[in-house]
């Protein structure tokens, strides 16, 4: 089996009161569950079959929706779950607040852009901190595409699909992304993401 569902790195009602249990059961559980079910089935027989997650979407990525739309939102979740933890949030590590002072104008204003990116994205998708030749930038895609087809490595993102925030938020979607950006990001993992891109 080439996706596997990974178990949460922190109990169900450890987000509360910023994700609730409820939220995490159905997003995990079922949600992410029928991304990695779905997508396995869809790799059966196919040359992409024991490719990593990464060259799997890629490759399926304007070429096999199917597949792509389940490799992508696979992806994306595993990265996910790690950008939360309880307790998160707050002012990012020296080195990368140094880079968003440099790229995005300092962290008050990545915070409102990023919130921004993702109360803008129209329907369902995702809002990103991604690096690009070296700079940082946000950016939103639709659906289950992420910053890799586009060249870019993401170092945060964040859900904006309705099961991310509807059984907290119901349609407060600027309420959920500030909740997030200010209490749940994880930026020692956006750290260690960063290191790796820029490697």
């Amino acid at each position: 089996m080439t996706f596997t569902l990974p178990e949460l790195p922190y109990a169900y009602d450890a987000l509360g009161p910023y994700m609730s249990k409820e939220t995490l059961e159905f997003h995990h559980d079922k949600h992410h569950k029928a991304y990695v079910d779905t997508g396995n089935k869809l790799l059966e027989g196919t040359d992409l079959a024991g490719k990593s997650v990464e060259e799997i979407v890629k490759a399926s990525y304007n070429t096999n929706q199917a597949l792509f739309n389940n490799a992508g939102q696979h992806y994306n979740h595993l990265h996910f779950w790690n950008w939360m933890k309880p307790n998160g949030g707050g002012q990012p590590p020296a080195a990368l607040a140094q880079k968003i002072d440099e790229d995005l104008g300092g962290y008050e204003k990545f915070k409102a852009d990023f919130i921004q990116a993702g109360v803008g994205q129209f329907g369902s998708g995702w809002a990103w901190l991604a690096v690009k030749d070296g700079k940082l930038a946000i950016l939103k895609t639709p659906n289950g595409e992420n910053p890799l087809v586009h060249g870019s490595t993401p170092i945060l993102g964040v859900d904006v699909w309705e099961h991310s925030y509807y059984i907290d938020y119901r349609n407060r979607r600027p309420d959920y992304l500030k909740a997030f950006i200010e209490n749940l990001v994880n930026w020692e993992y956006v750290e260690k993401l960063y290191g790796e891109a820029k490697a």
